[in-house]
């Protein structure tokens, strides 16, 4: 004996159907992935930085459950599949026309004292952020969390200008390997929390946000981009140094950069006034002699990027 089925009530079921997956998808929408090297507003609950690398924050560095991680929704430019060994890049394609002009802003706890001292007036050279505005000149730069938390207002200028990106330095400038110029070690157990949580202090100021990394000094090992795996980055070297730490003429500076710069190069500069003090003599300079070799300066994810 066959059954016959009402058409009315097995309608009335697809509706309700159709309906309840609606309302699931307007409560719960998918966030699209936001384009890579999009503009992101500052974050206003991001959490006190102030003691993060230092180990005295109750959610800082050292603790586990902070990773400095990108959620899904968050493709941005160095990004790449955390738990592998991150590649390590010194320059971009070679062809084109596009360089990278990159700064470095370093910030010790030497360096902190120095200005608390007195003995020294800024490690902010404004003179260069002034150039780089006024010529519309993109630049990435590299900060370390201490000279964030120095500068916050300087920093929130660089987030404002879509013609940065911002990037990572470390927390407080310490050295990843042995024999690094000098510089303080940081204890192994203490590099990822290091790097996530400096991660998490530029982030909070939005702007232009990437997942790049470069060591102190340059310097690595394996074991250091090992302990760097789970973030989930891209360490940058570069293939132009500029050596204008300390540099006591403009002239030097120049000549390293121009003698060496090719397209796709990644070129590495200092934002630290009082250590590089030449550096915003020579950028006028470095840009006319680019300008001179038909190369142009670009943003470090575009220059990768090909």
């Amino acid at each position: 004996m066959s059954v016959k089925i009402s058409r009315v009530p097995l309608l009335a079921t697809l509706a309700a159907v159709l309906s309840a997956v609606v309302l699931l998808a307007v409560a719960n929408p998918l966030r699209q992935p936001d384009g890579v090297g999009a503009f992101v507003e500052p974050s206003t609950t991001g959490r006190d930085a102030a003691a993060i690398a230092d180990g005295t924050a109750d959610q800082g560095p050292g603790d586990p459950a902070s990773t400095g991680s990108p959620t899904p929704a968050e493709i941005l430019p160095g990004a790449t599949s955390p738990g592998t060994l991150p590649p390590v890049v010194d320059h971009g394609p070679r062809t084109g026309n596009k360089v990278a002009l990159t700064f470095d802003a370093d910030m010790t706890d030497a360096m902190r004292y120095q200005l608390r001292s007195g003995a020294v007036r800024s490690y902010a050279n404004l003179k260069i952020i002034d150039l780089l505005e006024q010529e519309g000149v993109p630049a990435t730069f590299f900060l370390t969390g201490k000279w964030v938390e120095q500068y916050p207002d300087v920093t929130r200028r660089l987030a404002a200008n879509p013609r940065f990106e911002l990037a990572n330095h470390t927390y407080g400038h310490l050295a990843f390997t042995a024999d690094c110029y000098g510089l303080p070690r940081i204890e192994r157990r203490k590099m990822t929390a290091d790097v996530a949580g400096t991660f998490d202090i530029v982030s909070a100021y939005g702007g232009r946000q990437t997942r790049y990394f470069r060591f102190p000094g340059l310097c690595h090992d394996r074991a250091a981009l090992t302990e760097l795996a789970p973030l989930g980055l891209t360490v940058v070297d570069g293939d132009v140094v500029s050596g204008d730490p300390f540099a006591t003429a403009w002239r030097p500076i120049v000549r390293a950069v121009l003698d060496k710069v090719r397209p796709g190069s990644v070129v590495v500069l200092h934002v630290t006034e009082a250590n590089a003090p030449m550096t915003d003599e020579a950028l006028p300079h470095i840009l006319a002699g680019l300008a001179e070799r038909g190369l142009e300066p670009a943003l470090l994810s575009e220059v990768l990027n090909g």
